[in-house]
């Protein structure tokens, strides 16, 4: 039934709903709009960001939004009007005690190089609004569980250049870059 609703809301370009369970029967607490079901070996899954030229070119965006830069294959969200920051290219990145600045993320897009946004696809969970973006997580005391996966790096199989999980191994967001992983703990 989950799939059908989410077919539904990606057909008809939008839908306002409080709670979305994707890969498991319900949300587990009251401040999720959207979660993602348990890992399941042998593979985990994450999900895949939107790739986009380059964030330069990502007009209308808003503080949160969350994208793949095709550019310099790196992945980015927006914390202000007009600054992006890297999750994927970042100081806190370590190899062997050396920072890790990995911009050699691979990337097709033929996929998606002819198609074209319809101005009105959106889907939207929570109370709908006029906030631009693919998926719009738009309830305010709601958040998303990204997938949780132990060891991503190791248990989600040829992952897409931008793909996020949560590592319940080493308790950081993992990040993929289309070459390497990055890893990011508070």
């Amino acid at each position: 039934m989950k799939n059908i609703i989410i077919f539904a809301c990606v057909f008809f370009g939008t839908c306002a709903m409080a709670q979305v369970a994707i890969g498991k029967a319900t949300i587990s607490k009251p401040s999720i709009s959207l979660e993602f079901g348990d890992y399941v070996a042998p593979q985990g899954k994450g999900i895949v960001l939107p790739w986009v030229d380059s964030s330069a070119a990502t007009l209308g965006s808003v503080t949160g939004t969350i994208i793949y830069d095709v550019d310099d294959k790196i992945v980015k969200y927006k914390n202000s009007a007009t600054t992006w920051i890297s999750l994927s290219k970042n100081e806190t990145t370590m190899v062997d005690g050396t920072p890790n600045f990995d911009t050699t993320g691979v990337v097709n897009t033929a996929l998606q190089a002819t198609l074209t946004d319809a101005s009105t696809a959106k889907v939207s969970i929570g109370t709908l609004s006029a906030t631009p973006g693919i998926l719009v997580l738009e309830d305010t005391t709601k958040a998303m569980v990204l997938p949780k996966v132990p060891s991503p790096h190791l248990n989600i199989v040829n992952p897409e250049p931008g793909t996020m999980a949560y590592d319940t191994v080493t308790k950081q967001l993992a990040v993929y870059n289309g070459t390497v992983w990055s890893f990011w703990k508070p």
